[in-house]
């Protein structure tokens, strides 16, 4: 299918559009105080060493000292070994005897700190192309999985011709399937000439600089996300859309033919409805063209996907309406997927079918959805429960993870506590408190709408409770704070 890349560019933030027959796919973001560092080298200094953990902290200019793993020191084969030895040879090895403090190391950034935990490394270096990863300390050349085998050895050949006895190790991705020489051999020169600009910063920088950094968004639009199928890239920003052309020019000259500059009046994300599109994505509710609908929820282990008729009524009997609304679902689901970014596990809950020749044609139809995908999925058959297993690899943070955080109210719970349910919880407070201590005066500080009730439908049983306890209970409405959100103050 036909499809269009939308680029919509500010100082503080790109993001990237698929659409495919009109419809959102993918959406990319990138902010700028928020890039990701997974891909960038640099010259690290070994701050501590922990022989217990088999692992090393490293210093890369980073908030967080970075974490270095005894498995990701990359141990050089020596001679008549092969790579596997080597590195089953790495781990043998204990960190203490491979690196010590104050050491300058090469690194390269293979996870993005999370949380209160602070980048992953690895000292093995990798330089991603538009269709091959140089892999300069290794001599292995490596196939895509997705590539067909007929095809490897054949492009492994082709490689190890174009490579001859410069060294290095390389990884063909999946568009290189049907590089010509020229394009395979431009993509080692600029892969090589990557490298030798980071060995020359490692010579000349002091530790703790960055050596080299990954392409931006806008860059790697061009490197991975063109493709024969994209008809069109477009660029809001006039200053943008020559950064591309120079850069696409230079390496991506088939790409760079598709890039136009959008100059609209109207914002380029409203061609397509597409900010309309991500409110949707960001909803619970998907809703089908039949009347049936998806409820999708993300939780830490797996995402759950259940299927519901709905208003559906349209089919001659009430197996075909099962049917026609699982087939719809299966192709929503995997553009729901692509669309939120969801990985990991993902259990669908489709509505049951008796017949088996609708559950395989729901199955090939999720399947044929999905195999449009770029990122690896994984589907299962139905389980003896009637679900659906399938696993889609993580790549990054799922749509919702990126644009929203978890409700200060109800503190990502999705409920909060009805207002006389907080009533009776502060009573059962200062019955606790009255026990323990002996004021003047019991003050309850509570939202608007908790202290409505106490004065309303409550106020005789706070009246008992103020004469049971012997103390006076006053009120206070406070509107900045949530409806589970009280105080009790001791006068």
């Amino acid at each position: 299918m036909q499809e269009d890349i939308l680029i919509n560019w500010s100082p503080q933030e790109t993001r990237v559009a698929i659409v495919e027959g009109g419809a959102l796919q993918e959406l990319h973001v990138e902010r700028t105080l928020e890039r990701g560092l997974v891909g960038n080298v640099y010259l690290g200094k070994v701050a501590r060493v922990l022989p217990g953990m088999q692992s090393a902290f490293i210093d890369i200019g980073l908030e967080r000292a970075a974490f270095l793993h005894v498995a990701d020191v990359w141990h050089p084969p020596a001679e008549g070994e092969t790579i596997s030895m080597a590195r089953s040879a790495a781990t043998q090895t204990p960190i203490e005897k491979r690196v010590f403090e104050g050491q300058s190391l090469m690194v390269q950034v293979i996870k993005d700190p999370i949380g209160t935990k602070g980048a992953r490394l690895s000292t093995q270096v990798s330089i991603a192309g538009r269709m091959l990863v140089f892999l300069p300390q290794d001599d292995h050349i490596g196939v895509s999985q997705k590539i067909t085998p007929e095809q490897r050895e054949a492009l492994r050949a082709r490689v190890q011709t174009l490579v001859g006895d410069m060294g290095g190790g390389f990884i063909l991705r999946t568009n290189a399937e049907d590089a010509t020489d020229q394009e395979l051999a431009d993509d080692i020169a600029y892969l090589r000439k990557a490298w030798a600009r980071v060995k020359d910063g490692a010579t000349r920088l002091p530790a703790t600089s960055l050596l080299h950094q990954d392409l931006s968004l806008l860059q790697r639009v061009l490197r991975d996300l063109a493709s024969e199928a994209t008809q069109t890239i477009k660029v809001d920003s006039h200053e943008q859309f020559e950064v591309l052309k120079t850069f696409g020019e230079e390496f991506m000259p088939a790409a760079a033919q598709k890039l136009q500059h959008y100059k609209g009046e109207r914002p380029i994300f409203d061609l397509h409805s597409i900010d309309e599109e991500i409110a949707k994505a960001l909803g619970r509710r998907v809703d089908l063209k039949s009347g049936g609908y998806l409820i999708i929820d993300q939780t830490e282990a797996l995402t759950t996907v259940d299927v519901n008729t709905g208003g559906f009524v349209g089919a001659r009997n009430f197996d075909d309406t099962i049917f026609k609304t699982n087939l719809e679902a299966s192709q929503a689901i995997a553009r729901q997927l692509r669309l939120r970014n969801l990985g990991g596990i993902v259990v669908v809950d489709f509505i049951d079918m008796e017949r088996e020749e609708h559950r395989q044609a729901v199955l090939d139809e999720m399947r044929k959805q999905l195999k449009r995908d770029r990122v690896k999925t994984m589907c299962g058959g139905f389980s003896q429960l009637g679900l659906v297993e399938m696993t889609r690899k993580r790549t990054r943070e799922s749509l919702a993870h990126l644009l929203c955080e978890a409700c200060p109210l109800c503190e990502g719970k999705g409920m909060v506590k009805t207002a006389r349910t907080v009533t009776y919880d502060i009573f059962r407070e200062i019955l606790r408190e009255a026990r323990q201590f002996n004021p003047k005066e019991f003050r309850v500080v509570a939202s608007p709408k908790v202290i409505e009730l106490f004065l309303d439908e409550e106020s005789q049983h706070l009246a008992g409770l103020s004469e049971f306890i012997g103390k006076p209970v006053s009120l206070h409405s406070e509107s900045a704070m949530g409806q589970e959100q009280y105080d009790i103050v001791l006068i």
